[in-house]
């Protein structure tokens, strides 16, 4: 069982996180975001945030339906100023003390890293290079990101 059946809250959560710290998130940053949080929280709990499954692409893990819904964006910041403290007080109410303040280290952790910083380390992770299965960095894949994978490799960094 998942905590949220679509990536979406967790993505307007991002986003409302975002417009109270000021910080901007591309769709290149907010993709990686919601893989790093999907692979540690389903490392650390066994849970799934969301129900959703990421592909190997190009620029690192992504989930084509969320790719696809900001694209317009492009590498611009995605702007949605609707979203503020009810989304986050939401999503946080989903969570134990515990797990909130695991997601809370990952946030502070990954927010603050740039698109491309969290492209690059993404490519040097385990769950997206198996994936990959040996296809070259530049060329288009569809293949999925296993939770099995991420489980594997995440839970190896992961201290009680």
């Amino acid at each position: 069982m998942s905590k949220f059946r679509s990536h979406f809250a967790v993505s307007k959560y991002l986003l409302a996180l975002a417009n109270e710290t000021g910080t901007y998130l591309s769709n290149l940053k907010l993709q990686k975001l919601l893989y790093y949080f999907q692979a540690w929280f389903y490392a650390y709990s066994g849970q799934k945030l969301f129900d959703s499954d990421f592909q190997a692409w190009v620029h690192g893990p992504v989930i084509p339906e969320s790719y696809h819904n900001y694209k317009k964006f492009g590498y611009h910041p995605i702007v949605d100023e609707t979203l503020g403290q009810d989304v986050i007080k939401n999503f946080k109410s989903k969570f134990n003390h515990k797990e909130l303040n695991f997601l809370t280290d990952i946030e502070s952790y990954y927010m603050s890293k740039t698109g491309y910083e969290l492209e690059r380390l993404s490519h040097n992770e385990e769950p997206w290079r198996i994936a990959r299965k040996g296809i070259p960095d530049d060329q288009p894949s569809e293949e999925t990101i296993t939770l099995e994978s991420m489980k594997e490799y995440y839970s190896k960094y992961i201290s009680e």
